[in-house]
């Protein structure tokens, strides 16, 4: 004889239909959030960068209109023409002909300022002083993203309303985030007197990660009048 046990409250099976539901509904969950996630990668790849290079294009032509008017202090934008988000402008532009790349500088490292533009340290030295000129950049594809393939003797010119620099690189380190002595005035002694005139790259390493950073130094070789054109070797 067959004993059939008792059934036990509480423990009931959910259908196949039930089951197969919730597999279901957990798979389109996981096809949208894989296609979510594809969309944020496309865009960081490609909208983001074009988005960069649109507005550089157009604080590149304020930047000129500035430069051809009678000089009044630092250019900045025009409120007609100014981006969506608040833009210090330095008045100067950073070229990288290594990277055939070129850049307005904003002025200052916030999260606001440095969004579509590598932005100068407010504490550190303008171009063409004794100290260290500072820059900072986001490690994306508009911007600092090749920052690694500069090396020693490559060259950086920097262009303001009368005159270009030409700086040649001279090391380029990786550190951590808290080593904020290489924007120091004489790069890794915060207490020396500078007596060079330095320039300082710093940015995010390695790509899409922000643990460490890659610092790219470079000192002033060369400068003339903005009038006599570029510089031979940065290709402006």
């Amino acid at each position: 004889m067959t004993v059939v046990a008792p059934a036990r409250r509480g423990t009931s099976v959910p259908p196949p239909s039930r089951v197969f539901a919730t597999l279901r509904m957990v798979g389109e969950l996981a096809v949208t959030a894989g296609l979510v996630l594809l969309l944020f990668a496309a865009y960081e790849f490609w909208g983001r960068p074009a988005q960069v290079d649109a507005r550089q294009h157009e604080l590149d032509r304020q930047l000129d209109r500035a430069w051809a008017a009678p000089p009044t202090g630092v250019a900045t934008p025009s409120a007609s023409a100014a981006p969506t988000v608040p833009f210090k402008e330095l008045g100067t532009r950073l070229w990288l002909p290594k990277l055939k790349k070129h850049w307005v500088v904003a002025e200052g490292v916030a999260p606001a300022d440095i969004r579509w533009a590598p932005g100068h340290y407010p504490a550190s030295a303008l171009p063409g002083q004794v100290g260290n000129f500072a820059v900072a950049g986001h490690r994306t594809r508009a911007l600092f993203w090749d920052l690694d393939k500069l090396g020693a003797g490559d060259l950086v010119g920097v262009q303001t309303r009368d005159t270009w620099y030409v700086y040649q690189v001279r090391t380029v380190e990786i550190v951590s985030p808290s080593a904020t002595e290489v924007v120091a005035p004489v790069p890794g002694d915060p207490e020396a007197t500078p007596t060079r005139k330095m320039l300082t790259l710093t940015t995010c390493n390695p790509r899409y990660h922000n643990n460490q950073r890659l610092i790219v130094h470079a000192e002033l070789t060369s400068e003339q009048p903005r009038s006599s054109g570029a510089p031979a070797g940065i290709g402006a």
